[in-house]
Order: C-alpha cells, then structure tokens, then sequence
C-alpha cells in the first residue's frame, strides 16, 4: 500500500503531463484548466450539474402545509424521520467531500466537481430547511431528532464512523479506494428509502411539495453517484492492482452492511402502515439498488433480485433527458431533467 500525502494546491514545478494525471497519487500543478482535462466524464458531469442548478425556494410548499396536518400519525412520523436522517446526512456529506476526498484528490477536473458536489448538498440542507419550516412550528424538535430516536441514532453514528475509520491515521491508496465505495454506499443506497417513503406520499397526492423538493435532490444525488462510480472505474484502469480479491471482499461486505442497515430503517419508519411498502419490499428494493451499483463498478450482483417498485422510478424521474455518463454523452440539457432509467 502506497501512503498518499495532502495535494499540494500551489505546484508551479510539477511537470505532470495530461496523461501522467491520475485520480490520486497524481502531482499536479493547481490548475483548473476546463481546456486541457484528462477525464472527460468529469468536463460532462460538471456541464450536467451546472445546468440541472436550482433553488429551494421555487419549490411550492403551501399545499404541504395544509396536507401535513391531515396526514395519519404513522405517515407524519415516516415524514419527520426521513426529513431528519436527510438533513443528517447532506450535512455530513458536505463536510467530508472537502475534508476527507477532495484533498488527496490530484485530478483537477474532478476536484471541480467535487466543489460543486459541495454546494449541492449544502443546497439540500437549505431545501431541507424549507420543508422544515413550512410544516412545524417547532423545527428544533426536527432537527434534533438524530438525537433523539434510537434507530436514527444508530443509522447515522454507523455511517459516521465508516467515514472516520477510512479519514483518520496515515492514508494509504487503498483506504481511500475504500473511501471512495463508501461515498458510493452513500449516494446510492442510503437514501433511498427515504426518497422512496416521500414518493409515496406524494402518490397518493399528498405533500406534492416535499416530494418535487426530493425529485430535485434525487436528482443531484445521481450525479454524485456516478462521479464516484467514475472515480472508481477510471481507478480501476489507472491501478488494476489495487483491486484484488481482499479488495473485493471488503467492498462486498461493506455493502452487505450498507443493505442491512437501510433495509431496517426502511421497516422502521414505515411500520408496515404505508400503503404499497412491506418489510420484504423494502428490503427488495434496496437489494436491487445494490446490485446496480456493485454491477456499474465492475463486480458482479450480490444478491440477484428484480426490482419490487419500479413506479418509484418513473415518479422520480423527470423525463426530459437521456444521459450516457460512462461514455461521456450528455444530451439535451435543461434545467429539471435528468433520466433515471439506468440508475
């Protein structure tokens, strides 16, 4: 293993050339040159982040207002605790991009849009507050919920401590591989359910404002999915040796775990009480959204299972663009467009 020290942001006597240039491990000089980038993905990634921009308060939620005091007691429970694992979780999310990736980041294309990862998940907390205030009196008691339940509780000091784990004592190029799956857990699984549970909702032509907030984050958090999807395959190409059967194994489990613990939480908060969400389905769901992901880093299904609630799909998506990130095409920009279909 290859410890991997801090980039240094300032290097006018690197003499890396662009096909020296490597995800991590790199020399580069401190440059974001949008004219000379190695990893086009990423040039089509920032152009898809860049025109997807959108703001919390266009979102309509005077209607949530009245629906939220005529919603079941289980369906505002479900709703609060989503909203509180959520705002946990961009949080976080926020503050390790930058810390714990960006800086043993040697790419500068990818460094750029990692920044604008950034500002999208400090956005979704601003969404968040949003929600927030257009429903409860008290937005303390949402906020503080993290602190509060039990099972949120232990959800979110897991994914903490998975992220302490890989950020702290001497980083070597495996650990932040590992880092770099463990942000792919998390864009890709960890919400999911939740995303799933305000859908619902929202089918049954209730909170309509809450579930189009989510459409829009949803949407942003498949854009960070596949940039560490990215990282991840073009890592792959860069340093083949790195991905050895250990490897695997621990990426494996780590998903096992991720799929444990999201399946619970799904239970959790629906209690059997949502319409169209059993405990089987739930777990289901998250299986699939597992497979999907291992299968688009190059390893093969886990767990080799059909998806349970597709209608989740076609209610997320906004159906107005195609996009081919792995092969660098983006099609048809617009602002509140993406395609779901492969994700």
């Amino acid at each position: 293993m290859q410890r991997l020290p801090v980039k240094i942001i300032y290097n006018p006597d690197s003499n890396e050339s662009l096909n020296d240039r490597k995800v991590f491990g790199g020399n580069p000089d401190g440059m974001i040159n949008f004219t000379r980038m190695k990893y086009l993905w990423a040039l089509n990634l920032w152009d898809t982040m860049e025109a997807n921009t959108w703001f919390p308060r266009e979102v309509q939620m005077t209607g949530d207002a009245k629906d939220y005091k005529l919603l079941s007691e289980p369906e505002k429970r479900m709703y609060d605790l989503v909203l509180s694992q959520l705002i946990f979780m961009d949080s976080l999310q926020t503050n390790n991009l930058m810390d714990n990736i960006n800086p043993y980041i040697t790419a500068p294309e990818i460094n750029a849009c990692l920044s604008r990862q950034s500002y999208e998940e400090a956005n979704h907390s601003r969404s968040y507050a949003v929600m927030v205030e257009s429903i409860s009196d008290n937005t303390d008691e949402i906020y503080n919920m993290w602190k509060t339940d039990a099972k949120l509780l232990e959800k979110n000091k897991y994914i903490a401590s998975v992220y302490q784990e890989l950020s702290q004592g001497e980083i070597t190029d495996e650990k932040l591989l590992l880092a770099l799956f463990a942000n792919q857990i998390l864009e890709g699984l960890y919400f999911y359910a939740g995303f799933a549970a305000i859908y619902a909702l929202g089918k049954s032509g209730k909170m309509l404002g809450s579930s189009q907030m989510i459409r829009f984050i949803q949407r942003d958090e498949v854009t960070h999915l596949l940039l560490f999807q990215n990282m991840i395959n073009s890592v792959r190409k860069e340093r083949p040796e790195l991905f050895t059967s250990e490897l695997e194994q621990k990426v494996r489990s780590m998903f096992r775990k991720a799929v444990e613990l999201e399946s619970s939480w799904g239970s959790y908060i629906t209690q059997g009480q949502i319409l169209g969400f059993t405990d089987a389905i739930i777990t289901q769901y998250i299986q699939y959204l597992a497979d999907r992901r291992l299968e688009a880093v190059g390893y093969k299904a886990e767990y080799n299972v059909k998806h349970p609630i597709p209608w989740v799909d076609g209610y997320a998506s906004f159906n107005e663009q195609r996009t081919n990130f792995f092969e660098g095409n983006v099609v048809n920009y617009s602002k509140g467009s993406i395609d779901f279909d492969d994700f």
